[in-house]
């Protein structure tokens, strides 16, 4: 590696989509020969890690048949191009568990494991559930801290703790404290992702790996232009590349669901048939669609 390259370690990639799971136009099965045409439209798009089953994924209306059909379907589709991750946590550790050999069985390169919502644990109930979880296969595991959908955040002891455990690998930040993480980072061999759009140009400067993004699905290019920027230390490229995708940002991740925008931009996109969600998440509205679409015209993605 010269003086002037000074990309991170990587072991899932280093520009990922929190896919969307496309679904029939009626929303009662999971659409897989859409799901296998989008993970190859994002591979084709600068990406390197698929994950699915997460936040995005809409993984909380899925059957546990339906994770795991979409994530046999997306491995045969670019498992050889792209890291393929499942989301397998839930507040259930037997279940999460049942979850985690199962996707192993179809061949994901990794699990991502969400803190357990609902349930609040204490941390060593986080510990124990998570260590439980990556001591059940032999994949490596990607944490996600998202305590303003779990309710609880992930410590600093407790990520100390669990980066001993050989199998946890990486962490996917969506709790913005960059300083905990700097902490982290110095004190362990975790490797962080970005999981907040809005951060990704500020992680990847604090040395993060790369990304788990929504916004990356509709704008692939562009983080991976910023991605390439950051690896050779041209700050002012990142930085365009980064404000490009500022309104974007703003209109997928702030103004409705990130999965109801998502969709909607990919279907305004041509990639997806229609944008047919789950309850409890409505699909987006007339006003919400025209925001959506001036956003993407103005940054060239339509």
């Amino acid at each position: 590696m010269s003086s002037t390259d000074q990309r991170p370690a990587r072991p899932f990639g280093a520009v990922g989509t929190a896919m969307v799971t496309p679904l029939s136009a009626d929303g009662h099965r999971v659409d897989l020969d859409a799901a296998q045409s989008l993970a190859a439209h994002v591979v084709e798009h600068g990406h390197d890690l698929v994950v699915v089953s997460g936040t995005t994924g809409e993984a909380p209306t899925l059957t546990d048949v339906e994770k795991i059909d979409l994530a046999r379907a997306v491995v045969e589709a670019v498992g050889d191009e792209a890291t393929v991750v499942a989301g397998v946590g839930t507040y259930d550790t037997a279940h999460s568990i049942d979850l985690a050999r199962a996707h192993a069985e179809v061949g994901v390169d990794g699990l991502l494991v969400v803190t357990p919502y609902y349930s609040k644990p204490s941390q060593a109930g986080v510990v124990s559930h998570t260590t439980a979880i990556a001591d059940s296969t032999d994949l490596p595991v990607m944490l996600y801290d998202i305590p303003g959908r779990a309710g609880i955040p992930l410590a600093l002891e407790t990520l100390l703790r669990l980066a001993e455990n050989p199998r946890i690998v990486a962490v996917k930040d969506a709790k913005a404290d960059l300083q905990q993480a700097s902490l982290v980072m110095a004190q362990t061999d975790l490797v962080y992702y970005s999981g907040e759009d809005a951060l990704n140009l500020p992680w990847l400067t604090l040395g993060a790996a790369g990304m788990v993004s929504v916004v990356s699905q509709i704008a692939g290019d562009i983080e991976r232009e910023m991605v390439e920027a950051v690896d050779r230390s041209d700050l002012p490229a990142a930085l365009e590349a980064h404000r490009r995708l500022v309104p974007v940002v703003e209109a997928i991740m702030n103004r409705m669901p990130g999965a109801v925008a998502a969709k909607a931009a990919l279907h305004l996109q041509g990639v997806l048939p229609h944008a047919a969600m789950r309850g409890p998440h409505l699909p987006a509205d007339a006003t919400q669609l025209r925001e959506l679409s001036a956003a993407l015209d103005a940054a060239g993605l339509l």
